[in-house]
């Protein structure tokens, strides 16, 4: 049985092969854990459809694979899996006609390093190439008709990172039937051939060029540290969010005594029953799925020049990683939930989000997120819109502070617990008017918390 990448979400088409769990002559079990992927979304465990013996490793780490390409051959009769011939026996029959056994029984003499030098017979346009293999092709300088010609040992023919790199290594010969073919005559130095030394002889320069600013120059007491793949990615979309949405921020402080008072009161008791912390992410979490609901221009999405309004309300949640990365799982109808509900679900998403366990489904579909920043003793942040959403909340620290409190016998000075709430929306679509309506009704709802409320 064939064991393909599977589809981990509805916009991912393809995957980064990082670890194989399994190795060649291994017994897997029914939706054993195999390998490790990775995609723009989120790092994974992929199981076995079958139990069987691995037999066969199509793809080597770090390798980046389409969707439904096949990774790896699993035996599902164990008796059979110590015997190849059988996966070949189906092909002798099949070679009927003199050609297909003659081209057959020509291809073991054809010795394997030989073949990136000689080059494809056959340009192969239109063939599909990974972004992984165009962003090494560009950093060495290859040429788009040299990938054509450059014999691909993936699937259908394709060319893998190791193709590619073999070529490189092997110094980037000429694969084009004009560069390759050796000059018979001095008459060999036609017009058409002339261009060909020159972009080989800049190649290797270019190549350097390229090595030597990716390489910074640090003195003795710096340290160079390169990203890490998910660094890489986060770098990327926050740059590529203030590029998409003019962010404007609006800022609402809210008097939150009443919510720190009952949760005193109930994260003994709650710890006790469920073995989890009661912390106020959840309560923050309804009170902006309410606040949704009576503005729900704020749950949209952007398409060209459409607005795309959304029906499910699914709350993101920003949580810190132990290497210092942030991943933000997502809640999905947040507005079904009761508090104990909420809780429940913030939890374990955070716990497997922490233990690298979390699965593709449980990044999608986010229409709002929250950060809260509080966590780390910040009072108030300018937090980044997560695209194609158009809004994203922080919480901050809550602090004690004195407030005029406003009773039937007069004002009076006391000790309250204030809050910052930071809303960040696109002003393309949300303007000051409903961006600050929106936080204002938060805060509204938080100080409206009924401390008698039940969990």
């Amino acid at each position: 049985m064939e064991m393909t990448m599977p589809k981990m979400g509805e916009s991912i088409m393809e995957g980064t092969v990082l670890k194989w769990l399994k190795q060649v002559g291994d017994a897997i079990e029914q939706d054993e854990s195999v390998l490790e992927v990775a995609t723009d979304k989120v790092d994974t465990e992929v199981p076995a459809l079958h139990a069987g013996i691995l037999q066969e490793i199509l793809v080597e780490e770090g390798q980046v694979v389409a969707v439904g390409a096949p990774i790896a051959v699993i035996e599902t009769d164990a008796a059979n899996a110590g015997a190849p011939a059988p996966a070949a026996a189906p092909a002798a029959p099949a070679a009927s006609d003199n050609g297909a056994a003659t081209a057959a029984a020509q291809v073991p003499h054809v010795p394997a390093e030989t073949a990136p030098a000689a080059g494809a017979a056959q340009p192969q346009t239109g063939r599909f190439y990974s972004p992984l293999v165009m962003s090494i092709a560009r950093e060495e300088g290859i040429s788009m008709s040299d990938l054509e010609y450059l014999p691909g040992t993936g699937n259908e023919g394709r060319v893998t990172k190791k193709d590619i790199l073999d070529y490189v290594s092997g110094g980037k010969q000429p694969l084009t039937p004009q560069a390759a073919a050796p000059a018979a005559s001095a008459s060999a130095a036609t017009p058409a051939a002339a261009p060909i030394p020159a972009p080989a002889a800049a190649k290797p320069q270019a190549a350097a060029a390229v090595s030597t600013k990716a390489v910074p120059s640090i003195s003795g007491g710096q340290e160079l540290i390169e990203m890490d793949r998910m660094r890489k990615m986060i770098a990327q979309r926050m740059v590529d969010s203030k590029r998409i949405s003019p962010h404007v921020t609006s800022f609402v402080e809210a008097d939150v005594t009443d919510i720190v008072n009952w949760r005193n009161k109930h994260k003994d008791g709650y710890k006790k029953r469920e073995g989890e912390n009661l912390t106020f992410t959840p309560i923050f979490i309804q009170a902006i799925a309410r606040a949704i609901q009576d503005y729900p221009m704020i749950n949209v999405s952007i398409d060209g020049d459409y607005i795309i309004k959304k029906r499910d309300i699914n709350i993101g949640v920003a949580v810190a990683l132990p290497s210092g990365n942030l991943i933000v799982p997502v809640i999905h109808n947040a507005d079904q939930l009761n508090l104990n509900g909420l809780s429940k679900k913030l939890n374990d998403l955070a716990n497997r989000a922490r233990n690298n366990k979390l699965k593709p489904e449980d990044l999608e579909g986010g229409t709002y997120t929250v950060s809260n920043v509080g966590s780390f003793g910040n009072v108030m942040g300018t937090p980044i819109i997560m695209q194609p959403q158009v809004a994203i909340m922080a919480v901050g620290a809550i602090k004690k502070k004195p407030a005029v409190i406003e009773t039937p016998q007069g004002d009076l000075i006391g000790v309250r617990h204030f809050m910052f709430l930071s809303h960040s929306y696109d002003h393309r679509v949300v303007d000051g008017s409903l961006g600050g309506m929106f936080v204002r009704r938060v805060a509204d709802y938080l100080e409206q918390f009924d401390p008698n409320t039940s969990i």
